[in-house]
């Protein structure tokens, strides 16, 4: 299997023109649970452009047809550490080694992560509040991690893509 580099920038660049509106090429997830993992999904494959189409992959057809690690944040979490397959795929990393294009994920409760955000700036000196998200659901672009109450925090470098 050959592999190629995540493309960082792309990612960054879909994030920011698509965090306060929908990509009518996706459904909207919103009324039905929350859209954030969706949109991380999205901004991941602008960066990869290739999905998984394997019976646990990570793939995304029309709101009907897609697979759970599109929109749900556990099964996000689980493939990309997981895939050995084609399609991007991640480690558990923490606060300085995160990049633009990476993933955090927020629990709100201290059991249950339940909010995916993407990466979209890191400055010096790294800490939470040099930290910049963006996401769906609770819309924002450039937001700071620490302006959000939360009780854990995980993180997801995505290592490469394997095509």
């Amino acid at each position: 299997m050959k592999e190629r580099l995540y493309n960082r920038q792309k990612v960054v660049e879909y994030a920011k023109k698509w965090a306060y509106l929908r990509n009518p090429k996706y459904y909207n997830f919103d009324p039905v649970g929350g859209d954030c993992t969706s949109f991380a999904s999205q901004c991941i494959f602008a960066g990869s452009e290739v999905m998984n189409y394997n019976k646990y992959g990570w793939y995304y057809n029309n709101g009907n047809d897609k697979s759970p690690s599109w929109s749900g944040v556990e099964y996000l979490y689980k493939f990309l550490i997981n895939n050995s397959g084609v399609g991007p795929y991640a480690k558990d990393s923490n606060l300085k080694k995160l990049e633009e294009g990476d993933i955090a994920q927020l629990s709100f409760d201290g059991n249950q992560f339940s909010h995916t955000l993407v990466i979209v700036a890191k400055n010096y000196p790294e800490n939470l509040s040099n930290t910049f998200v963006a996401t769906h659901t609770f819309d924002s672009f450039g937001r700071s991690i620490l302006s959000y109450d939360f009780q854990k925090i995980r993180y997801l470098h995505i290592e490469g893509v394997r095509i």
